[in-house]
């Protein structure tokens, strides 16, 4: 299937680039209200499968201390103070420390962190890693649940076994295809009309916990944060390989991914499918800037097919 074009790179009102991809509208009844190019198909959303698994964690039992811990299991976090402070007391609540953490040692993303961390002299570690928090709300259910926390990660662990089954329910379809995640866990593939369905169905504590704490889903200047303290209501997710997963609260919900994984259209492409459940005032980010000579020279936005 020939995928549309949803955004273009325009640089002296000059179209030198485009991206592809696929995008899905739902109304709060569940309706398709905008379908392009291939919503069926699955892919795998990446991180934005996280607020999912953090519904089926607490399913299993989890019991986090506070909204910031059941945040920080939903986040791709910026590896800020912050977020390293909620991660470690989400691992020791559970006995642990960050040695029983199974994803890779990665600098932070935010750009301050990691230079304050290497002018330390310190090295990346699995704490600093974006997928902490999720890794450590794993390893705290399999603590609550008398289980072995040194194979959280294999699929046949009682904890993935779980999370699958619970993204098979929100979904509404079954999964067909499971990868390894940059983090080590499992990835699961889901179509994008199967994720959009998922965010409209999200518990409503593990909405909560996002609208209430977006900083530690996200980090500062990050789009995820941005759009959530912006926009009453509504609880988003990105994931690597340009995905996004969003709802508002009346039901409503997003599901999109640019084919080449290029990030720069991501927010563009969200912004415009959520203008057609009504949201408005995101005119800021309803483009990316083209940089060169270190000033803005152009843009990448939607096209007339979206944005009609």
């Amino acid at each position: 299937m020939t995928l549309p074009v949803l955004a273009e790179v325009v640089r002296s009102g000059y179209v030198e680039g485009s991206h592809t991809g696929s995008v899905v509208v739902l109304d709060a009844a569940g309706r398709t209200v905008l379908a392009l190019g291939d919503v069926h198909r699955p892919v795998f959303p990446r991180s934005s499968n996280k607020p999912l698994q953090a519904v089926g964690l607490l399913a299993q039992g989890w019991q986090p201390a506070d909204s910031r811990e059941l945040a920080l299991a939903t986040s791709s976090h910026s590896g800020e103070d912050g977020h390293l402070a909620v991660v470690r007391e989400m691992l020791e609540g559970a006995g642990l420390d960050e040695t029983a953490l199974r994803c890779p040692e990665m600098l932070p993303l935010n750009e301050a962190a990691a230079h304050a961390l290497l002018a330390r002299g310190e090295r990346p570690s699995r704490l600093t890693m974006n997928c902490s928090g999720k890794h450590a709300g794993m390893l705290a259910t399999a603590v609550a649940n008398g289980q072995p926390t040194e194979t959280y990660l294999d699929r046949e662990h009682p904890v993935q076994i779980g999370l699958e089954r619970t993204l098979e329910e929100l979904a509404g379809e079954r999964i067909e295809h499971v990868a390894v995640d940059g983090c080590g866990a499992p990835q699961h593939a889901l179509s994008l009309s199967g994720l959009a369905r998922a965010f409209a169905g999200l518990q409503r504590e593990v909405a909560d916990a996002m609208r209430d704490n977006p900083w530690h889903v996200g980090g500062t200047d990050r789009d995820v944060t941005r759009l959530m303290e912006r926009v009453p209501g509504l609880v988003v997710k990105d994931g690597a390989e340009a995905v996004y997963g969003a709802a508002l609260a009346d039901g409503s919900a997003v599901a999109l991914k640019i084919q080449d994984g290029s990030a720069r259209a991501r927010t563009p492409v969200l912004v415009a499918a959520l203008r057609h459940l009504g949201v408005e005032g995101l005119d800021d980010l309803a483009t990316t800037p083209v940089l060169g000579g270190g000033r803005v020279v152009g843009e990448v936005r939607v096209t007339p097919l979206l944005a009609a």
